[in-house]
């Protein structure tokens, strides 16, 4: 599937610029929007469409009229809970300290990243991993280049370091027990109505499945933890000998390997 870069439908000097500069950058081609709708040039070109606006990116799959921008998504309240003292179920599963890294294998809108940052402080370390170059791209151009609405998070952002990569081929780069909690969720093999706001990243994001190869690396790479998130009904968490925690009337549970179980 390729991708093309273009501006909105109302292009400036700056947008053409950004749009330009991206392709460049990311190895696409840059196409004149020439008032083309993006359905149209979807059609046309038969390819996903990244598309520069004044203040964000917007990734349209080929298969979707619904863009992919970043937005805070769930942590946008759950930050707001967590700031006033309020549990938070990750955090609670994770058990971050203030002054720890953080593994988020599959990074997507980085919710669950932003209330990491939260929790592991300015001294901390978080790093997210997305296999979709474009994906990570607009996320980097989020957090650190101030293309998003959502300065109001400007802080966690700031803490976060997005990688463009495969979670296990990353995980073979790392050292031995040199990540405090690494968290993997993976695309739920069920899908999950409630989860109606991550439509336009299901239709771009790589759709991955847990693996031996996966869960190894994790647990090589882990000093304290690996936490998993999935549909309750997962085979994953007995497969993988996660500790399922059973959370009544949610459709997805946590569960963990305790890096100190492991060397009892």
């Amino acid at each position: 599937m390729k991708t093309i870069v273009t501006t909105a439908g109302r292009p400036t000097d700056f947008t053409k610029q950004l749009a330009k500069t991206a392709a460049v950058q990311l190895d696409l081609p840059y196409i004149d929007r020439q008032k083309r709708t993006v359905i149209q040039l979807q059609q046309h070109y038969q390819s996903d469409v990244l598309v520069a606006s004044k203040s964000r990116w917007e990734y349209y799959g080929q298969n979707s009229t619904e863009p992919f921008f970043f937005h805070p998504s769930s942590a946008m309240f759950r930050l707001k809970r967590v700031e006033r003292g309020e549990r938070d179920p990750l955090l609670e599963v994770c058990q971050l300290q203030r002054g720890d890294s953080f593994l988020d294998c599959t990074l997507g809108y980085a919710s669950d990243s932003l209330v990491a940052a939260f929790a592991v402080g300015e001294s901390g370390n978080i790093t997210g991993c997305d296999a979709n170059p474009i994906l990570a791209f607009i996320l980097k151009e989020a957090f650190h280049n101030g293309r998003t609405d959502y300065v109001d998070f400007q802080t966690y952002m700031n803490r976060i370091q997005v990688i463009s990569n495969n979670a296990v081929s990353y995980l073979t780069t790392l050292a031995d027990e040199s990540v405090d909690v690494i968290y993997m969720d993976p695309m739920f093999e069920t899908s999950i109505s409630e989860s109606v706001n991550i439509s336009p990243l299901r239709s771009l994001g790589v759709q991955d499945t847990l693996t031996d190869e996966w869960v190894n690396e994790a647990k090589r790479v882990a000093k304290k933890r690996v936490v998993l998130k999935a549909h309750f009904k997962s085979p994953w968490f007995e497969q993988f000998n996660f500790e399922q925690i059973v959370r009544p009337n949610t459709k997805f549970h946590y569960g963990f390997i305790e890096k100190a179980a492991l060397h009892n």
